[in-house]
């Protein structure tokens, strides 16, 4: 048996699965739907939940994965911001997630990894009206999920964004603690500021998102299941982790962001990438014993 393998197939979409033996581990993600990974595994267990139905749906947002968000994490009020005194319109998360990305390469030299790549089009500019190029490279080696990111401004002038992940964890309890450094976090549901001290934070009690302000170290653990304890390790540019979900539903979110919900209108701490930069930065995945 090969210690990594790559394999595509058509499951509603076309599907690209990597694969490590050793550690039984892999993952699915679909090009032209977003660039969602649509299932991530190690150990032989699934980590991710995804409802199939708005998968398959065209039309609806996944909910499931771990959906890209670009130029925007969150929400635009009334969604919609100005910029150089030009109003747009743009939908929650941005374009990233409902656009097709190509495949760039696959590679199973150095674990198994493939680079997907999105261009600015007329339909992108409509709501975000510069020339981009994003490249992700998605890896697998010992268990672990890898997503590192190039963000080029190929625009003649600095280009705003605050891109993030919203990876959808499986879950079998909601009420659980956070091993983060953040001594602080804002919860939109009462819109209060609150300190952290490692205590439970039950999101089924909560319909609207909490977010950690004031991490040092860009990294969170957290188990969603008995057996299952999940570390993510990110970029200094995510300066923000977001928790979320739904009530009664199998998940949580637990989202690296690079800024707030519509920063794009208050314009605190944008990231501006320089006309003809690059910005790279990196998210990793993985499963810690419990």
């Amino acid at each position: 048996m090969k210690p990594y393998d790559i394999r595509s197939y058509t499951d509603g979409y076309e599907i690209y699965e990597a694969l490590e033996s050793s550690t039984e581990s892999w993952f699915k993600i679909a090009p032209e739907r977003g660039g969602i990974v649509i299932s991530y595994g190690t150990g032989g267990e699934e980590l991710l939940y995804l409802d199939k139905a708005t998968f398959y749906d065209e039309k609806a947002n996944i909910r499931g994965g771990i959906p890209v968000l670009f130029p925007i994490s969150g929400q635009l009020a009334e969604g919609a911001y100005t910029w150089k005194g030009q109003a747009y319109k743009m939908s929650n998360h941005g374009v990233a997630r409902t656009s097709p990305w190509t495949v760039e390469s696959t590679d199973t030299t150095d674990g198994a990894s493939i680079t997907l790549t999105l261009s600015s089009n007329e339909d992108t500019k409509g709501s975000f009206p510069f020339d981009f190029l994003l490249r992700f490279t998605y890896r697998l080696k010992e268990g672990v999920l890898t997503i590192d990111q190039e963000y080029h401004n190929l625009s003649g002038e600095e280009m705003p964004m605050y891109p993030g992940f919203h990876p959808y964890f499986a879950a079998d309890r909601k009420a659980i603690a956070y091993e983060t450094d953040a001594t602080r976090y804002f919860d939109y549901n009462d819109h209060q500021e609150k300190p952290y001290e490692g205590r439970v934070i039950d999101l089924d009690q909560l319909p609207e998102s909490v977010v950690f302000l004031d991490a040092k170290q860009r990294e969170i653990t957290f188990s969603p299941r008995e057996q299952t304890v999940i570390h993510l390790t990110y970029g200094d540019e995510f300066r923000y982790v977001v928790l979320w979900s739904v009530a009664g539903k199998e998940f949580i979110c637990v989202e690296p962001w690079m800024a707030k919900t519509d920063e794009l209108n208050r314009g605190d701490e944008l990231t501006l990438v320089p006309a003809g930069g690059i910005l790279k930065t990196t998210l990793a995945i993985g499963r810690k014993q419990a």
